[in-house]
């Protein structure tokens, strides 16, 4: 049976929300992430709080991720999407407007909790509905490709005004003096990107609420939710543990997971030492990082011709992840070189590492939506956003301890490196284990 091009109307509609959704959640990160570090070190917070803040953050995050996944599964997607959105709208404003670290820091956690909560389920939903809409072997890498450009491309504009509004309003000159007076310091300069950022969530939370329909599910009761989302988590760790290919995603994503941590640990300092003080060293980073997440929203849309000419899905995580991996060897190789020739071939290097993984993420993500049903989808994505963020913690540890030069950035290349060739051998067509979930 033949297919229309983009699919049926039904398709094209979850495709477009999906899109919205995965733009509008992904803008207030990137508009929080040029001026964050510097916010927190003007209220007064020093180098240890500020990585206190971060900490919180990051273990709240990896102690709900399977939680909440599982409670996706139970009382379905729209819900959970919609209480990430008011939690993360709370916790930027708490960040912005917030003068001690105990204000700041639980604002920190209860971003954790958001950005937990919202791992998953906007996927789920679009996977959900177009099999609903068009049965099991819809195409599911065009619509997932698209919103991974979009969640990129998002970071993208949102680093480059998160990071321009405060130059706009004169940080240190006459008009940032005035909005400290008329705010009585409550609002800085450096907060006003991160409350544009918690306006943006509370759009994001209306068009959640309008937009993404879904089926009726049973009335959850407080009984069922702690019954059920236990049960969706030991089958996701059990479907993790008992599926060679959801085994080899898993790796996969934890190598990518090293990837980053290397990028976003070793880049800034890089950067400062490129233009020779922190802070022209921090426009460079935000630039790279910008131009970063618009190569990662590239390699997402050229990720279905990269399937095609590959052969399939699994051909194609090789090609791109083996497209990063070198990226990183680039990186690796221009360390002590100075110059603009090794400064330009540092950049294509920089921005190859994001076009590859750019381009292998929707080709896992229809590889992993092929192995599991609607019943654990959401757990199945936390499971692997789980993989990536503490591999990568343990990786950005590794990264910290090894003497400066080539070596950090040979190791990241070469355990994603590894990560690729673990697609060199076809997988098993078996049938994946039952889900067993909830």
């Amino acid at each position: 049976m033949s297919r229309r091009p983009g699919g049926g109307p039904g398709e094209r509609a979850a495709r477009r929300r999906f899109v919205t959704v995965s733009f509008l959640f992904w803008l207030p990160a990137g508009l929080a992430l040029a001026p964050m570090v510097l916010l927190l070190t003007e209220r007064g917070l020093t180098l240890a709080a500020v990585a206190a803040a971060y900490a919180a953050h990051s273990l709240t995050v990896a102690v709900l991720e399977l939680p909440t996944g599982g409670l996706s599964d139970v009382i379905g997607r729209r819900k959970v999407l919609a209480g990430a959105g008011i939690l993360n709208a709370f916790a930027l404003a708490l960040i912005a407007l917030g003068t001690t670290p105990w204000v700041i820091i639980p604002g920190m956690a209860l971003m954790g909790a958001g950005r937990a909560l919202s791992s998953g389920p906007a996927e789920a939903w679009y996977v959900d509905t177009v099999h609903a809409d068009a049965g099991p072997d819809a195409d599911l890498r065009t619509g997932l490709a698209h919103g991974s450009a979009a969640s990129s491309g998002a970071i993208a504009l949102g680093v480059l005004v998160g990071g321009g509004t405060p130059w706009l309003l004169g940080l240190g000159a006459d008009p940032g003096e005035g909005l400290r007076a008329l705010t009585s310091g409550l609002v800085l300069p450096l907060s006003v990107p991160v409350l544009l950022g918690a306006a943006v969530h509370v759009v994001f939370v209306f068009y959640v609420l309008a937009a993404l329909t879904e089926p009726p599910r049973p009335a959850a009761t407080l009984r069922g939710v702690l019954r059920g989302v236990p049960g969706a988590i030991g089958a996701g760790l059990r479907l993790g543990a008992g599926d060679a290919l959801i085994r080899r995603i898993l790796m996969t994503t934890g190598a990518a997971g090293t990837a980053l941590a290397a990028l976003e640990l070793l880049t800034p300092g890089r950067a400062a030492a490129l233009t020779g003080s922190p802070e022209s060293g921090a426009v460079l980073f935000a630039g790279l990082a910008a131009a970063g997440f618009v190569c990662s929203a590239l390699g997402s849309r050229l990720a279905p011709l990269v399937a095609r000419l590959a052969g399939d899905g699994e051909r194609a995580v090789l090609v791109s992840l083996g497209a990063s991996a070198a990226g990183l060897l680039v990186l690796g190789a221009t360390v002590t070189a100075s110059g603009a020739p090794a400064a330009a071939l540092a950049a294509a290097g920089y921005g190859l590492v994001y076009l590859g993984l750019g381009s292998a993420g929707p080709s896992e993500s229809d590889l992993l939506h092929r192995r599991v049903d609607t019943s654990g989808r959401a757990t199945a994505l936390s499971v692997q956003s789980l993989a990536q963020q503490l591999t990568g913690a343990a990786a950005g540890l590794a990264v910290g301890l090894l003497p400066a030069g080539p070596l950090p950035w040979l190791l990241a290349a070469a355990v994603l490196l590894a990560g690729a060739l673990l697609w060199a051998r076809r997988t098993s067509r078996a049938p994946a284990p039952e889900w067993g979930g909830a």
